[in-house]
């Protein structure tokens, strides 16, 4: 497949087959090759956050992730939170709290919050913030966007059950 090797794994809930060169990161793979733009490329050296996706339900930087470490994984993309109820209601935290602004950093702190909240459903704010602070947010800061995690908390809890 002139040096590309096959990636099979679920995205967003979906089967996916995709030929990729070994040197491919994740966040070419999602936005160039499957057209899931909701991935934002922002520094491409795992500064920001903003490429952010889930790999078996955890935060991963998709700009330094190699597409093949893939394999096998399941993984959940900013356009996988119209299905997810927990995914959705991060999102109308962070709205009604005004906890976003340019909204470039959203989809990663939609998926970082909601592993956050997976693994804490009742984070302190000191919590919250070390959660998050692999995402960067140029426009807002933090205060709402920690207030929406806090607000997210209880209804993220109440949709897992």
């Amino acid at each position: 497949m002139n040096g590309k090797e096959l990636l099979s794994f679920r995205i967003n809930g979906d089967p996916q087959q995709v030929a990729v060169r070994p040197e491919q990161t994740l966040l070419e793979v999602v936005r160039d090759g499957l057209g899931l733009t909701g991935t934002k490329r922002g520094c491409d050296d795992a500064s920001c956050g903003a490429c952010t996706v889930l790999v078996d339900g955890e935060p991963v930087f998709s700009c330094v992730q190699l597409a093949l470490l893939t394999d096998g994984a399941a993984i959940t993309t900013i356009e996988g939170a119209a299905g997810d109820p927990q995914l959705s209601g991060v999102q109308d935290s962070l709205v009604m709290t005004g906890g976003l602004q340019c909204g470039y950093c959203t989809p990663g702190m939609v998926l970082t919050t909601h592993a956050l909240l997976s693994r804490d459903p009742s984070p302190d704010d000191q919590t919250i913030r070390t959660g998050l602070s692999g995402n960067l947010c140029r426009c807002t800061g933090y205060l709402r966007i920690v207030e929406a995690v806090r607000q997210a908390a209880p209804l993220h809890a109440a949709r897992r059950e």
